[in-house]
């Protein structure tokens, strides 16, 4: 069973590089200014959403278990 996980953009840093909403689009889409938000947390493999995080220009995608509150990204 696929975890559960908490998906949050930090506004503050993300420059809509878009990167996330490419790798993970079920996940990802971009707002009015431009910037990420993660509308559909459940959307798409952990893999996946592991891999937008990781590869945010900024950092700005932070991931945990819902269930733990384990930090998986960053």
């Amino acid at each position: 069973m696929a975890r559960k996980l908490q998906i949050t953009v930090n506004h503050d840093l993300c420059v809509g590089n878009a990167m996330c909403e490419t790798i993970a689009a079920k996940v990802f889409i971009l707002n009015d200014d431009r910037q990420s938000e993660a509308k559909y947390p459940d959307a798409d493999t952990e893999e996946n959403i592991l891999e937008a995080a990781e590869n945010c220009p900024v950092s700005a995608i932070k991931v945990v278990d819902a269930d733990t509150g384990e930090t998986l990204f960053p």
